[in-house]
């Protein structure tokens, strides 16, 4: 997959992002809105929820296994106005639509497999699911300089920062008649790996019905556009399409349903990186999906960080009631400074991808999971997040001068 792309003398990558008031996007809130809730009272919370909306209803489904009280009707209207739909027209009306839940303990089974989760024996709590987990990390470049894009694909990086801006303006009353859904995508032309341009800029943002499209297409390029994208990047040839459909005044669950789980490329590397299929939203740690990708963000990051590698993916695999992961692989995608073995023995050596070992390494039994729930949850240098810190750097860092036989980053 990655040798023709940085071989490549070009090559066009495209990566979206959605704003909070997506209707898939709220359901993710609402589904991590319940996951703090409950572990802000019991932090051994099992935690498995899902949540749907559509036309004037919301819906809370899941597994549930907690010591704390969660009353789903109030997360859901709280996180709903939080996000901006305090008019039905706009959306959903977050003090007039319908709340349905339908949620009981987690399945004796599932439960057995994860074994004893108040047990401080890293083997005696196994991984909540099967499954393969990726974690991804780069140093994007143009010409000579480096990129300030958190570790992140640019790509994805701006879809994400344009989606935050766009709820920016909204709620600032720069914009004030932008609605809470909207769409953001960026489309950059790389060669052999090396950011040259921005190739084509999308964004889709609800508005209320008065708004001439002339007015809506130079206020998103005024406000929006020009604050986010580096204009060093933005040339002539560039393309920016600002509501291509047209009128987008009916939006969020009234013209969409939503559900749980559903951005789950939206939430990690946009179109570089693999994924193993997983979401995250809703899941307490013990689940994999969740805490077995962001051990593997936290691997690749450092590996980068730490001068190993110019990119860096990480692929780690589970099995159900089983501890120590199956498999841990790395790919430098030919960036290596050394051989991808070595920094895999590295990664072994100092980082412990057990469920219990990244739970406790990366404090995640807290109520820290609702502010992820949109925009991404890697990259984010808004937020305090820990497998965003780059604390193995000296212990992955090699002994300078490097030998001869060092291969330097391309």
């Amino acid at each position: 997959m990655g040798m023709s792309f940085f071989e490549s003398p070009q090559f066009l990558l495209t990566s979206e992002s959605v704003t909070e008031g997506h209707p898939d996007k709220v359901c993710d809130q609402i589904s991590d809105a319940v996951l703090d809730l409950c572990l802000q009272q019991d932090s051994l919370s099992h935690v498995a929820c899902e949540t749907s909306t559509t036309r004037g209803l919301v819906v809370v489904m899941g597994e549930i296994t907690s010591r704390g009280h969660v009353p789903f009707d109030e997360v859901v209207r709280e996180t709903l106005r939080k996000i901006g739909y305090t008019k039905a027209e706009h959306g959903i009306g977050y003090d007039t639509c319908a709340v349905m839940v339908s949620v009981q303990k987690q399945a004796t089974e599932i439960a057995q497999a994860v074994h004893d989760v108040k047990s401080s024996d890293r083997e005696a709590v196994g991984a909540g699911d099967q499954g393969m987990m990726v974690g991804f990390a780069c140093q994007e470049s143009v010409d000579s300089s480096s990129l300030d894009t958190e570790f992140m694909p640019l790509p994805i990086y701006l879809a994400h920062r344009l989606g935050q801006r766009l709820a920016l303006v909204r709620k600032e009353g720069v914009l004030p008649y932008l609605r809470p859904d909207g769409k953001t995508q960026v489309t950059v032309e790389y060669s052999q790996g090396t950011v040259k341009r921005i190739h084509t800029v999308v964004v889709s943002a609800q508005h209320a019905p008065e708004v001439s499209q002339a007015r809506l297409h130079s206020d998103i390029m005024e406000q929006v556009i020009v604050p986010v994208i580096p204009s060093f990047l933005l040339d002539s040839r560039t393309v920016y399409h600002i509501n291509p459909s047209g009128s987008f005044v009916v939006g969020g669950p009234m013209s969409d349903t939503g559900l749980t789980g559903r951005k789950i490329l939206v939430d990690t590397y946009g179109s570089l990186a693999r994924h193993g299929g997983g979401a995250f939203s809703g899941k307490d740690p013990t689940k994999v999906d969740r805490s077995g990708a962001y051990g593997a963000r936290h691997v690749a990051k450092n590996v980068v960080a730490a001068g190993l590698a110019s990119r860096c993916e990480v692929q780690v695999s589970y099995a159900i009631g089983i501890a120590k992961p199956l498999a841990i692989s790395v790919e430098t995608f030919g960036t290596g400074r050394v051989p991808d073995e070595t920094i895999t023995a590295l990664v072994e050596k100092h980082f412990d991808l057990r469920p219990l070992g990244i739970i406790e390494d990366l404090d995640l039994r807290r109520p820290i999971y609702q502010q992820t729930a949109a925009y991404g949850h890697f990259g984010r240098n808004d937020l305090d997040l820990p497998w965003e810190r780059t604390d193995r750097v000296k212990l992955l860092r090699l002994p300078q001068p490097a030998s001869a036989a060092v291969r330097p980053p391309r």
